[in-house]
């Protein structure tokens, strides 16, 4: 199987640009972030505090059931067999996904899940971790990123075209708070592994950084 690695930031556009980039190659697409989401959306749901490990890992009892399936080629996140992925992608949700992916037994209990799916499919997986934890031995490895105003306003006009109502500042301040979040936890922080290629998407269209990502994978992957 071949399986190419993707990290970056939040709001780096790793979600639609490795979608494109997997239905160009013929791979399976998996956002790994969507699964902290998942786990972070039901810790709220309980009214846990996402920021004390005690109380999130007290979320992860038996009757907890995350899923992700494949519905008409798209990737969706069930929690107790319900359909949450557009709930998953609130600020709020956000923040939780950054907070709970901190904790060690959330990482344990979502670990061989991606482990299973990459070695079964020929897949693009993408998350903050994928390079240097999750697949080390991944094909390809490319850190993806911009800055994060450009970041914040890809995710702005995202929460926009959904309906929500935020404000450009708020949505900033967020992706801000989470760079710090992710890059300075104890366990597996965000940081691009010794061997990845460095891409920078600011300025970009979707289109530019689509082709950006699958002319490097094509380049990169085993002959």
């Amino acid at each position: 199987m071949i399986n190419v690695a993707i990290d970056g930031p939040a709001g780096a556009g790793k979600s639609s640009i490795s979608r494109r980039a997997a239905a160009t190659l013929g791979f399976i697409y998996i956002d790994t972030g969507a699964l902290y989401r998942t786990v972070g959306l039901h810790a709220l749901r309980l009214g846990a505090d996402v920021k004390d490990p005690a109380a999130v890992e007290a979320c992860l009892t038996g009757d907890l059931h995350v899923e992700l399936r494949f519905v008409n080629g798209e990737q969706r996140m069930f929690l107790n067999g319900e359909d949450v992925s557009d709930a998953i992608r609130t600020p709020e949700a956000s923040l939780a996904a950054s907070a709970v992916s901190a904790v060690p037994a959330v990482r344990a209990y979502l670990f061989d899940l991606q482990k299973q799916l990459a070695h079964e499919n020929n897949c693009i997986m993408d998350g903050r971790d994928i390079g240097t934890v999750v697949l080390p031995d991944a094909q390809v490895k490319i850190f993806l990123t911009a800055s994060p105003e450009a970041r914040a306003e890809r995710r702005y006009e995202e929460l926009l075209g959904k309906g929500m109502d935020v404000k450009f500042e708020d949505v900033l301040a967020d992706m801000i708070q989470r760079d710090y979040n992710d890059s300075h936890r104890a366990i597996a922080p965000l940081k691009p592994a010794d061997d990845a290629i460095l891409l920078d998407t600011s300025g970009n269209t979707l289109e530019q950084s689509v082709e950006l990502v699958t002319r490097t994978i094509r380049e990169n992957m085993p002959r």
